[in-house]
């Protein structure tokens, strides 16, 4: 039995249509010039991007929606902290200790005390 070429068949090898090729995410920093740049940054539909300024101490945050049409873009600053924090001191004046929250707890749940012995009252 004899094997003939199928003459429907292309003589060249199949080469699939070439697609639009996915921009790859990188994992490292993104550096831009300025506001301008952050804003002419492309940006892959539902995907947020870190956008570090390299004129200032800013950095941008830009995002897309499903469509691919970007959201306004975020601009956060930034500055190095040196030191501890300092804490803000506290006011005792505006909180309630225990045993005034302990006498206001036992007045809502039986009620005022009544006060016995009195001027107006006769002692039992």
């Amino acid at each position: 039995m004899a094997y003939y070429a199928n003459p429907y068949m292309n003589q060249y090898s199949y080469m699939p249509n070439p697609t639009a090729q996915q921009p790859a995410q990188q994992a490292g920093v993104n550096w831009v010039q300025g506001e301008a740049g952050a804003r002419s940054w492309l940006c892959a539909p539902n995907t947020t991007v870190l956008l570090m300024d390299s004129e200032s101490e800013r950095f941008y945050l830009k995002s897309s929606d499903a469509s691919g049409m970007p959201l306004p873009l975020r601009v956060f600053e930034y500055k190095e902290r040196t030191g501890e924090a300092k804490q803000n001191p506290i006011d005792k004046g505006s909180y309630v200790t225990r045993e005034e929250f302990e006498a206001f707890r036992q007045e809502l749940l039986y009620g005022k005390p009544e006060k016995r012995g009195g001027a107006n009252e006769p002692a039992v």
